[in-house]
């Protein structure tokens, strides 16, 4: 019977009623879709971790038998890294008697690679083809086979695997601050320390986003709140029970939110052909990293309508226990200052911490502060209210003073996307890392000499380069010996340095200072690309945020507006007042949320700020108030139709 009703009243509540309707499943299919990246980001880092975890093998335990020798290397092209792994297969060992050992397949690898045999991923194959063998190809025995994508961090990624014998001089070289060579039981390995710097900094940036999506998606069960409220408080007062209007409540908005998830789950799988593309750790990602496994999917698909749903009883407290005084139209109660004393208390643990607190703590911290500044929030929007209605000299700004006191809850909602936002702003402006320092200097080649004469080597590279034809000045230091090409502008003439001194010292690569310099110059372009990922996740949901709760208010209180007009009041005013209502709390609570997040970033702080987090900075405060300057003109027609007729409506 419950159900029933509540779909009658769904369809029944008219043209704009169903227009709410539609704002709170477009809110919910916005959350969602937003939701699924957020969180699918960090599976696909893990993901990524255990494709890279192979070229780090374990060495074997004492007792184990060995089955092969593996190590890693680095080489370049075209300023672009290549992952050299070398693979040597081991006979039977005579200390621990047993069967013939067989050595277990590399991924995406058709079988164990023999001595002389080499396997490209296909983006290295293709530029093998592309660039002349002088350049690249030469450096590798001839090409054996393909590698599959199980074996690749991302599709773009140059690998080489090589095969060798045991005691060939690459697999028993040292290689210095290379991986080098182990014995190993087999091909299952950690993932590096590098992949899992990068899943600690997604978990940070997920939770920047998620905070935000779930209190987004948490206020839009309460989108056209004051239709809700009058509606079910009119059917307590004919004898519905509490119970009955709890039950319709959580029917209409479970209803609603199961088929917003549904909308935006599709708008992901749509949008993922775009989110493949976006560059973090050397290349873009598979499809399938960044689609949801199906328990992930099945959670989000549970747990949206279930917040929801949570959040849509929770604002039933009034009708339940008071329905004449909904009917009425009360003021509720005054919030309590101990909203702002929990925020004070979540502050205050931030000086505690430091950037050796565990990440679970510091994710926690973050979430704490996330959520007591969506806490805080109405009540700061109380006062301002209080103080623009005392402070006002026309009636626009005393039509806006008045509507915050009234409501100090809608009107956060349509600033809160935009206050968060400026929490992330402020926190990321402080970590936005400066420029890489590097000393690299162009067209030139070094390579330690850990053993043997430096100057025999140096003489062995000039007598290489000579018969290749490649005009390069080669000089050594005690345990360096450096090349520098004739042509340093030339990226190709650099590349035919490198393939012609390919093995010069035996497990070890000749390099560029950039080179040199590239994990951290790709750490400092991941932590930028990462920071725009986020603001822009943020500005998305602020700007859906304040569209959609700025149309939803109009529709709330289209009988106030409509007798305002009948009573004389110019819309341009009732326009500037609702102008005033956003503008006033979004310029404190912008301005506050920015000064917080600042805060609780200083414990993480590497050096003093540099100018581009400050623009950055800049740049958020003005795309958030052009953002929620724009989505409340949008909703400007729809204001000028509610006051045209006042006539009371059938919902």
């Amino acid at each position: 019977m419950n159900l029933d009703l509540t779909w009658r009243l769904l369809k029944g509540g008219g043209r704009r009623g169903m227009l709410g309707t539609w704002l709170t499943l477009g809110a919910v299919a916005v959350s969602t879709a937003l939701l699924l990246f957020a969180v699918t980001a960090n599976f696909a880092f893990e993901a990524r971790g255990e494709r890279g975890a192979w070229r780090n093998p374990v060495a074997a335990a004492q007792g184990q038998q060995a089955v092969a020798m593996a190590g890693s290397r680095l080489d370049y092209v075209r300023d672009r890294e290549i992952v050299i792994v070398d693979l040597a297969a081991l006979g039977p060992s005579t200390s621990v008697p047993s069967v013939p050992p067989v050595p277990s397949l590399p991924p995406g690898l058709p079988r164990f690679p023999a001595p002389g045999e080499a396997f490209f991923s296909p983006a290295l194959a293709e530029l093998a083809e592309e660039l002349p063998a002088g350049q690249l190809a030469a450096r590798f025995p001839a090409m054996t086979g393909v590698l599959g994508d199980e074996a690749l961090v991302h599709p773009e990624e140059l690998v080489a695997v090589v095969g060798h014998r045991p005691d060939a001089p690459v697999m028993t070289a040292p290689r210095g601050a290379d991986a080098a060579p182990v014995r190993v039981s087999g091909l299952a390995g950690e993932p590096s320390m590098d992949s899992q710097g990068y899943r600690v900094l997604a978990l940070i940036g997920s939770i920047l986003m998620v905070v935000p999506l779930l209190v987004f998606g948490g206020a839009a069960a309460r989108l056209t709140v004051a239709r809700r409220d009058q509606r079910l408080a009119a059917l307590r007062l004919i004898g519905a029970t509490p119970g009955q209007v709890v039950g319709m409540t959580v029917a209409e908005a479970v209803i609603v939110a199961f088929a917003g998830v549904l909308a935006g789950t599709v708008a992901y799988a749509l949008a993922l052909p775009l989110l493949t593309r976006i560059r973090m750790g050397g290349g873009p990602w598979f499809a399938a990293d960044l689609w949801p496994d199906l328990p992930v999917l099945g959670a989000t698909i549970v747990a949206v309508p279930l917040l929801v749903g949570l959040s849509a009883v929770a604002g039933l407290r009034r009708v339940v226990v008071s329905p004449l005084g909904v009917a009425k139209r009360e003021t509720p109660p005054a919030m309590r200052f101990l909203r702002v004393l929990v925020l004070l208390a979540v502050l205050a643990v931030f000086p505690l911490l430091s950037r050796e607190s565990g990440i679970a703590i510091v994710a926690v911290a973050i979430g704490l502060a996330f959520l007591s500044v969506n806490l805080v929030g109405p009540w700061v929007v109380g006062i301002i209210g209080r103080i623009t209605a005392r402070g006002a000299r026309g009636p626009a700004r005393l039509l806006a003073g008045r509507r915050l006191v009234d409501d100090p809850r809608s009107a956060w909602r349509t600033v809160s996307g935009v206050a968060m936002t400026g929490f992330v702003a402020g926190f990321l402006a402080l970590l936005s890392p400066g420029a890489f320092a590097g000393d690299a200097v162009p067209g030139q080649l070094r390579v330690v000499v850990a053993e043997g004469s430096p100057s025999a080597v140096a003489d062995r590279a000039r007598d290489l380069l000579g018969k290749a034809g490649v005009r390069a000045t080669v000089k050594h230091s005690e345990d360096v010996v450096a090349v520098t090409v004739a042509d340093r502008d030339d990226p190709a003439a650099l590349d035919r340095g490198r393939t012609v001194l390919t093995g010069l010292v035996p497990g070890r690569t000749l390099t560029t200072g950039a080179d040199d310099d590239r994990m951290g110059t790709q750490l400092l372009a991941d932590v930028g690309v990462g920071t725009v990922v986020v603001l822009s996740v943020s500005f998305l949901v602020a700007i859906a945020s304040a569209g959609i709760t700025a149309a939803s208010s109009i529709l709330d209180r289209r009988q106030t507006y409509g007798l305002l007009r009948l009573a004389g009041t110019p819309l341009t005013v009732l326009d500037r007042a609702r102008r005033t209502e956003t503008l006033v709390p979004l310029t404190v609570m912008g301005g506050g949320s920015i000064v917080v997040g600042a805060f609780c970033a200083t414990p993480f702080l590497f050096g003093a700020p540099n100018a581009n987090g400050l623009v950055m900075l800049l740049v958020c405060v003005a795309l958030g108030f052009g953002g929620v300057l724009g989505a409340g003109a949008l909703s400007r027609p729809l204001l000028r139709s509610v006051t045209t007729d006042p006539a009371p409506r059938p919902d």
